[in-house]
């Protein structure tokens, strides 16, 4: 029987063997601040109702204002959107500068150019580790058009073969 966790570089190193797709959370905060964060760590959970989940690390800056929030909206990256996933990875004050944003109609930031966006009401908050996993009930959904931003072995790749029809 194991009787103790792996160290954190090799379970590093074991999960950049998996492939996944490259997401931006963002949020709105009670005074109308927007924040957000690059995400991997990103799952379908229920098709009926519609939930999905993500992780945030809760030494995040954002995190604050995702516990204060009533929703998010997770912005699935397409091919090309590397600098996006990017500047939502850093810690920066402001994210959002010199973006062009528009509003959900619950004044949660939405981002442009996103293979498809789940706009989200928090179902719950559940502490996990040292992450925080935020699972949203999917009330709105837009798709847009091209191959998703993949990301591999620490770096981002394109799907061969993908055109997002």
């Amino acid at each position: 029987m194991l009787t103790q966790s792996i160290s954190p570089d090799l379970f590093r190193t074991a999960l950049g063997r998996w492939a996944s797709g490259v997401t931006v959370v963002t949020t709105a905060d009670p005074a109308g601040g927007h924040h957000g964060f690059t995400a991997s760590a990103f799952s379908s959970v229920s098709l009926d109702p519609a939930l999905v989940l993500v992780c945030l690390d809760n030494k995040a800056t954002c995190r604050e204002a995702f516990d204060q929030s009533s929703g998010f909206v997770v912005h699935l990256l397409a091919h090309g959107q590397q600098d996006l996933a990017g500047r939502f990875a850093r810690k920066s004050p402001d994210k959002f500068t010199g973006l062009r944003v528009s509003l959900s109609p619950t004044g949660l930031p939405l981002l442009p150019r996103a293979l498809a966006r789940l706009e989200c009401r928090t179902d719950r908050r559940i502490p996990a580790g040292d992450h925080l996993i935020l699972i949203g009930e999917v009330l709105d959904a837009d798709t847009g058009e091209g191959a998703p931003l993949v990301y591999y072995q620490r770096d981002f790749h394109q799907l061969v073969g993908a055109t997002g029809s």
